[in-house]
């Protein structure tokens, strides 16, 4: 029986030290939700902490990334957060994708007390509203990215606009950014038509022959993934599109544009990442080092993973540790290094600077990709400080 205690006791002490070894960090995410997003994302995060543990790690550890799937569920990012936090001691959380369940792991960070970095949701809460101490946001928000557009909608001097986009937190700020946005530069503007379909579950003919009914001049869409497919290809079929403008969110990025081959749209005004067309240095480097271990070309999402845990890993060494407080607090005006040159996170609303790519479609070898673009840095797109001040919950 002694040696058993004895045995018992070495196995503890050896795992209690292999766990001192590796600096441990939760992900949570909507793997089986969202894989077409969210798998090239779990690839860039991954190149990212091979990079980190070849360069010797962090504080002197190695990195250990123990990833959760939240089922798209506000309710069940909780509960693996917890999970992660509880169980797998891990020291801090990023992720998430959709609104909803990044408000809940913002929440969850708040009452926690512990260092989460949002890395995909887009909804404006999550820096101003139910902004906290404890939370940080890495891809631009839905207001930066509707401001993005709204430049070059205005140019177009349309009059009657039509809106369609997702029946849910982003949906529905995206369009009430564009609508005060686009009034503020075109006060005579009419928004025709509204179509808000739940999330996954457009009935894509008869939203398009509402918005075909309107008889817009132009149309303003916020619809992604598989909605955005069918709409597409609904529309294409009835003849929406043509003679109109489209200014569409997202439509850009290689996860919504590369599915629908031939059938992507042409000369729409978008948001997204033209990998292939991207040639600064630092750009470049991270392709390369993308292609040779994934044997694969990069999405947005793989940009975006790979940038979440490399502004980790400078949070942490600015930091000296991996204790939630100093995290934070090292996170504030904190400057990272990036495939698409050096971003901030804003110390007002905890924002970072990371801009989005700007242009038209196009299709060429009978896939779309995006042409006449260019950067729209995230820092151009901010609301102004006082006003941001006013939204921000206190910490």
């Amino acid at each position: 029986m002694k040696h058993l205690v004895v045995a018992a006791l070495g196995l503890t002490a050896a795992a209690g030290a292999l766990a001192q070894s590796t600096i441990k960090i939760g992900e949570v995410n909507s793997y089986k939700a969202q894989p077409a997003f969210l798998e090239p994302y779990r690839r860039g995060w991954e190149l990212a902490q091979e990079e980190i543990n070849a360069a010797g790690g962090l504080l002197g550890k190695k990195v250990e990334i123990i990833s959760r799937d939240d089922n798209g569920n506000p309710g069940d990012s909780v509960r693996v957060a917890e999970e992660l936090v509880t169980r797998e001691q891990v020291s801090l959380l990023f992720g998430g994708f959709l609104s909803n369940t990044g408000l809940a792991l913002t929440d969850y960070a708040k009452q926690r007390k512990i260092f989460f970095l949002a890395a995909e949701p887009l909804t404006d809460k999550i820096v101003w509203q139910n902004g906290n101490q404890y939370t940080y946001r890495l891809r631009p928000s839905t207001y930066m990215l509707v401001a993005s557009l709204v430049n070059e909608a205005a140019k177009l001097k349309k009059k009657r606009w039509a809106l369609v986009y997702p029946n849910y937190e982003y949906g529905q700020s995206a369009i009430a950014t564009f609508k005060k946005l686009m009034q503020e530069r075109q006060p005579d503007i009419e928004f025709v038509s509204e179509q808000a379909p739940p999330l996954g579950k457009i009935d894509a003919g008869s939203v398009t022959q509402a918005l075909a009914d309107a008889k817009p001049d132009a149309i303003f869409n916020a619809l992604f993934g598989a909605d955005l497919g069918k709409f597409v290809r609904e529309g294409n079929t009835r003849g929406l599109f043509e003679g109109r403008e489209v200014v569409s969110l997202l439509t850009g990025e290689p996860e919504y544009l590369d599915p629908l081959k031939n059938e992507a749209p042409v000369n729409w005004i978008v948001t997204g990442y033209p990998w292939y067309a991207i040639d600064t240095p630092e750009h470049k480097k991270f392709v390369e080092a993308y292609r040779k271990k994934f044997n694969d070309y990069p999405r947005n999402g793989s940009l975006v993973g790979y940038v979440a845990l490399m502004s980790i890993a400078t949070g942490i060494k600015a930091a000296g540790s991996v204790e939630s407080d100093k995290l934070a607090a090292a996170f504030s005006g904190l400057k990272v290094a990036t495939p698409s040159g050096p971003i901030v996170y804003r110390s007002q609303d905890h924002q970072s600077t990371l801009g989005a790519h700007v242009g038209r479609t196009a299709l060429k070898d009978g896939r779309g990709i995006m042409v006449n673009f260019s950067y729209v840095d995230g820092a151009s797109v901010q609301l102004p400080d006082a006003e941001v001040k006013k939204l921000r919950a206190a910490n």
